[in-house]
Formats: structure tokens, C-alpha cells, sequence
């Protein structure tokens, strides 16, 4: 008949050249094991289903005599009820590790390791997760993603019309999976020799004067809330979806310097960032209606969420554009031309360099390295200025003005 094993055994118990396995009287069915290295840990052994089987309970002393012997009396009540605790306990392990893989959690675990922490593009691809991989691929393990299904995702953005979009996940999956790879998740990646869907497109578009203002005059047609939408897009030249998702919390119209203040979690660059508007701008948004709606969105077709839809509006703006020109189409454009434009006809002004990247919201160029880290001069009344000329330069274009007078207007601007 064993001994039943006290605290002061267990402490002194010593190693052998083999393992050893000591019972304690007190609870048949637990040992003490210890390992030719010294180390002491837990284990039950029973019977289930008429075979020998043995459940590890813990290290000693993180388990103690008590608490092993606890641990040894459920699950030998277990065995009772007809239950394997060992089996259990391996289950339990193998469902842990799946959840662990799947591809929520890992999608999780990239945004908050390295996305949110290195990434300038965070919101973007945060979106691209959320909208686009999620609802697909929710439930899989990360392991189980085949090129198959990210040719299928991509297929379905082309067909859909999209296919820069396409591009777009192509480029978050390939990065969320080296991402893994670096971490040891997987071995390799999906996105291996799969080929972007659409062309690069150049970024260098820029609207000349006479299209602006075809682009202005179709817009006014548009009217609210799509058209308003690209005249503020024109006038700031701020990101479309900072525009798209303005708040009316966001905006101070009454002040004597009104602003509009983008959020670092809406800015594409995580920093919060503030827009002077000119007397044009605070007129279109104060002209809006109001729309009562939860989120306090000043463009909404919902009452519930911020507009979108952004294709059909700009088919429509386009459309508008074709029969302002007799049928004629304006060279391939897109909405954030559009910003890139207002940016170069700041420069036509004479606007610096330094204050048109304020104005974008950029954080690279002028304001790179450690430049950025020690200029923290905002430019506010810089901007302000280069904002309310722009604005007159746009609406002496629309409204036909002689030559849209970039001179006096430049001279305003210093």
C-alpha cells in the first residue's frame, strides 16, 4: 500500500538516472514524476474503455500537492461519468490552436502587430479586410487559403467592374501573407505567381481647365448629395472617402477661421488633420440639407451610413459630361485625379510646395525623415490662403471669368 505523499516528500524526492513515477496513497491513480533532469510534474492514470491511459495534470510547483490532488479527484469522477479527461484535454488543445488560425483571428492580430504600427496605409487596408476578404473567407483557417480562392476574389472584383480594386486585395493578401511567413503561420504564400488583374494605371492625371469645368458643370446637374460631393472634392482637395464619410461634428462653420477637422481614424495616414475652408466651401455646406441620421454624415442616402455607390455616380457624372460635349468623352478619369489636380493648380498659383503637401495630408516629401520629426509648423494660415485662392481660381474658371486671372489671384495668395 502506497504512502500518501505530503509537501515535504514531494519537496524532497530526488531524481534517478531513469524517470521515476511515486504514487500518492491519499488519491489512487496520481504520481509524482520526476525527470532524470529533476523536474517534478502531475499525472492520473486510469482506465477508459478498457485500455490504460494517462492525463498530465501540471509542473510541480505550479501544481501543488492540493491542487494536483483536486485536479486527480475531477478527473477521476470523469472516468466515472464514462468520459476520457485525457482525450478531452486533447480536443480542447486542437480547437484552441484552430481558432487560432482562423483567419479572423490572424487578420486581427496583423492590423494590431503591424498594420496600425508601420503601415501609413492602415485605414485602406483595414477597409480592403474588412469589406472585401471577411465576408468571404471568415471561418477558414489561415493555412486553408488556396491560390484557387484568391483568383476566384479577384475574378469577381474584375467581373464586377473593379479590377484596380482587384488589384488593391491582391496587394493586402500578398502583404497580410508574408506577413505570416515572417511569423512562422504558414510556409507559403497563396499569392505566389498570381498577376495583378489590371494594368498599373498612371497617377500623373491631371484635368486641364476646360475639363475642370466640364467636370463642375455635370456635377451641379448631379446636384446633392453625388455632385456636392465633387465640388468639395475640387475646392479641398481632400481624399475622396474623407470627403464621402464628412461628419457634421467634424466641421466649424461659425468660427471666424471655419475649418473642417479629419480624424486620425479616418485620415488615410492615421494624423488628424486640419482643413481651412473658404468662404465657397463653407457656403455649398451650409446651402446642404440636413439629414437627420445617426452618424451625423453630411453626404447620405441612407440616413444610416455615408454615401457610396461611387461607380454609378461617377457613370452618371460621366454621362452628364458626354452630352455637355455633344456626345464626346472626357479622357479616362477618376475622382482622385481629381485631388492631384488641385494640387498642381495650387502650384500654378505660386503656391509652395511645403503648403500644398500640408494641404494633402502628406507626411512624405517635404516633410520626410527628419525633416517631419522636427517641423511642426502646420502652415495654418498658409493653407488658409492657398485654399480661398484656389477656390476663386475654380469658380472665375466655371463662371467664365476672363481667363480665370491667375495673376491677381497668385498675388492674393502670398
Amino acid at each position: 500500500m502506497a504512502r500518501a505523499l505530503t509537501t515535504k516528500a514531494v519537496e524532497a524526492a530526488q531524481p534517478s538516472d531513469d524517470r521515476r513515477e511515486i504514487p500518492d496513497g491519499s488519491m489512487p491513480g496520481l504520481y509524482l514524476v520526476i525527470q532524470p533532469s529533476g523536474a517534478k510534474s502531475w499525472a492520473v492514470r486510469y482506465r477508459a474503455q478498457g485500455k490504460p491511459r494517462k492525463l498530465t495534470i501540471g509542473r510541480y510547483p505550479t501544481f501543488g500537492l492540493a491542487d494536483a490532488r483536486k485536479a486527480a479527484g475531477e478527473a477521476l469522477r470523469a472516468v466515472e461519468e464514462g468520459r476520457d479527461p485525457a482525450s478531452e484535454k486533447t480536443q480542447a488543445k486542437s480547437a484552441t490552436k484552430v481558432d487560432a488560425d482562423l483567419i479572423e483571428n490572424v487578420f486581427a492580430e496583423f492590423v494590431e502587430r503591424h498594420v496600425r504600427k508601420v503601415n501609413r496605409s492602415a485605414p485602406e487596408v483595414e477597409r480592403v479586410i474588412n469589406r472585401d476578404l471577411l465576408p468571404v473567407w471568415r471561418g477558414k483557417r489561415v493555412q486553408d487559403i488556396t491560390r484557387r480562392h484568391v483568383i476566384d476574389l479577384l475574378d469577381k472584383k474584375v467581373d464586377a467592374g473593379a479590377p484596380i480594386m482587384a488589384n488593391r486585395i491582391l496587394a493586402t493578401v500578398r502583404k497580410f501573407y508574408n506577413w505570416c511567413i515572417s511569423r512562422g503561420i504558414v510556409e507559403a504564400s497563396p499569392c505566389a505567381g498570381i498577376v495583378a488583374p489590371a494594368a498599373p494605371v498612371s497617377r500623373d492625371r491631371i484635368l486641364s481647365d476646360s475639363e475642370l469645368a466640364a467636370v463642375w458643370g455635370a456635377a451641379s446637374k448631379l446636384g446633392y448629395p453625388f455632385g456636392t460631393m465633387v465640388h468639395l472634392l475640387i475646392l479641398t482637395g481632400q481624399r475622396r472617402s474623407e470627403v464621402a464619410g464628412m461628419r457634421r461634428q467634424e466641421l466649424r462653420l461659425g468660427d471666424e477661421k471655419p475649418e473642417w477637422i479629419i480624424p486620425a481614424e479616418r485620415a488615410k495616414n492615421g494624423k488628424a488633420h486640419a482643413v481651412p475652408l473658404s468662404p465657397a466651401v463653407v457656403d455649398i455646406l451650409k446651402s446642404l440639407p440636413r439629414i437627420s441620421n445617426p452618424g451625423d454624415y453630411v453626404f447620405t442616402t441612407t440616413g444610416t451610413t455615408s454615401v457610396s455607390g461611387f461607380s454609378k455616380a461617377k457613370a452618371m457624372l460621366d454621362a452628364e459630361i458626354s452630352a455637355e460635349m455633344g456626345g464626346e468623352d472626357l479622357a479616362r478619369w477618376t475622382f482622385h485625379d481629381l485631388r492631384r489636380t488641385a494640387a498642381s493648380g495650387m502650384a500654378r498659383l505660386g503656391i509652395n510646395l511645403p503648403v500644398i503637401e500640408k494641404i494633402l495630408n502628406h507626411i512624405s516629401g517635404s516633410f520626410a525623415g527628419i525633416v517631419g520629426v522636427y517641423q511642426r509648423h502646420e502652415f495654418a494660415e498658409e493653407k488658409r490662403r492657398a485654399l480661398d485662392a484656389w477656390s476663386r481660381f475654380v469658380l472665375d474658371l466655371v463662371n467664365d471669368k476672363p481667363a480665370a486671372n491667375v495673376v491677381s489671384i497668385r498675388e492674393a495668395a502670398k
